[in-house]
C-alpha cells in the first residue's frame, strides 16, 4: 500500500507535506521548476514507505492511503503514478 494525493491538491500545493517526508517521496518541491506547472503534488508510489506523516499536515485534506481513497478519487492512484514514469 502507498499513500495518494488527490483532488483536493490541485491549486493548494501546499509543500507541507514535503517537508516532513522522510524518503522525499512527494514532488515536485517549490525550488523545483516543474512546481510552478504543476497543478499539484503527486506521491511515488515506488518510494514512499507507507508512515504516514504526510497525512496530518496537509491543510486540505488530501491524502489517504491507497486502500481508504474514495472512489471518486481512485483516478489519483494512476494519476500520482504516471507522473514518476515519464
Amino acid at each position: 500500500m502507498t499513500y495518494v494525493i488527490a483532488e483536493p491538491c490541485i491549486g493548494t500545493k501546499d509543500t507541507a507535506c514535503v517537508e516532513v517526508c522522510p524518503v522525499d517521496c512527494i514532488h515536485p518541491k517549490k525550488d523545483s521548476p516543474e512546481y510552478a506547472t504543476s497543478t499539484m503534488l503527486y506521491i511515488d508510489p515506488d518510494s514512499c514507505i507507507d508512515c504516514g506523516a504526510c497525512v496530518p499536515v496537509c491543510p486540505v485534506q488530501a491524502i489517504f492511503p491507497q486502500d481508504e481513497l474514495p472512489d471518486n478519487w481512485k483516478n489519483y492512484t494512476d494519476l500520482n503514478a504516471a507522473h514518476y514514469k515519464k
